[in-house]
């Protein structure tokens, strides 16, 4: 299973959700960073720090972090839904069908 980081935006349901299935997940709540308006850099500067692939909901702002930062141990960037059970789901068969996050740009999208 992978290690993964939420940052601020992803609701904790689905942290919890991610775990029941099998991920090692961290949130940024539980890294004492939450509620401090951390920019997004330092945000994945520590993700890359734990070794953890990021998911966040800041689409924008991470698919350019990544296109500057090579190294990172993979973004997983998504679209709001609040069906917390089915983002979860879609993050996990994505994560599952990657064998390696490293470096990797990996878009969520909420099924219509």
């Amino acid at each position: 299973m992978a290690k993964l980081y939420t940052n601020e935006n992803v609701p904790l349901p689905v942290a919890e959700e991610l775990r029941r299935l099998g991920h090692d997940v961290m949130t940024v709540q539980e890294s004492g960073l939450g509620g401090q308006s951390i920019p997004d850099h330092v945000v994945l500067t520590f993700a890359i720090d734990q070794g953890r692939g990021l998911i966040t909901l800041n689409r924008r702002h991470f698919v350019k972090l990544h296109e500057g930062t090579p190294g990172h141990p993979g973004i997983i960037v998504c679209t709001t839904d609040s069906d917390f059970v089915a983002l979860a789901a879609r993050i996990d068969a994505a994560v599952r069908g990657t064998p390696s996050l490293a470096g990797k740009l990996i878009r969520v999208n909420r099924r219509h």
